[in-house]
C-alpha cells in the first residue's frame, strides 16, 4: 500500500518511488528495488496503476505509473480501514497509514488515533481475558501474554505521546 499511496499523489516511476519509501518510511517498511519493482509489477496485474512508456533519446524508455480507479479505490478503503491491535500492526500500518493521512487528509489524523486507540484498548481486553483464563501451571503463555499486555499498554503512551506531534 505503501507504494500505491505513493502513485495516489502523482504519477512517479519504480526508482524513485522505492527512494522515496526509503528516504520516508524506511525504518518502517524494509524494501529493496528488486520488492519494490516485484511489487509494482503485481499491482499493474492487478489492475491497480498503469504504465505508460515514456522513450528517451539513447537510452531504454522508462515507465511513469499512474494509479488506475480501482486502485485509488482500494488505497482509500485501505487508508479507512483499522490496523488491528498487534504491536507489529501498530508499528507498521498505523504509521504508514499516519504518514499518507498526513500527506493527503490531514483533517483525519485525530480520528485516525482514536481508532488505534480503541483498537489497542479492545485488543488489551481481549488478552486479559485470555491471560485470567489460563491455568497457573501454564508460566510460558503468562508470560508471553504479559509481554504483549505491557507492549500494548506502552503502545497506549506512545499514541497519545505521537498525537502531539499532530495539532
Amino acid at each position: 500500500m505503501a507504494l500505491l499511496g505513493l502513485l495516489y499523489g502523482e504519477a512517479g516511476h519504480g526508482y524513485d518511488l522505492h527512494r522515496k519509501v526509503v528516504a520516508d518510511l524506511g525504518q518502517v517498511w524494509h524494501l529493496s528495488q528488486s520488492q519494490a519493482y516485484a511489487i509494482l509489477k503485481r499491482l499493474e496485474a492487478r489492475g491497480d496503476i498503469s504504465a505508460e512508456e515514456i522513450p528517451q533519446e539513447k537510452l531504454p524508455s522508462r515507465q511513469l505509473l499512474h494509479t488506475t480507479a480501482q486502485g485509488r479505490e482500494k488505497f482509500l478503503a485501505w487508508l479507512d480501514a483499522p490496523s488491528g491491535g498487534s504491536t507489529r500492526a501498530i508499528r507498521m500500518e498505523f504509521v504508514t497509514r499516519l504518514y499518507f493521512l498526513n500527506l493527503y487528509f490531514p483533517g483525519r489524523l485525530a480520528q485516525a488515533f482514536d481508532r488505534q486507540r480503541a483498537e489497542a484498548q479492545g485488543h488489551i481486553q481481549r488478552l486479559e481475558r485470555m491471560l485470567a483464563g489460563l491455568p497457573e501451571e501454564q508460566v510460558y503463555n503468562h508470560m508471553s501474554l504479559d509481554m504483549r499486555l505491557r507492549q500494548l499498554r506502552l503502545i497506549l503512551d506512545w499514541l497519545d505521546e505521537c498525537r502531539q506531534y499532530f495539532p
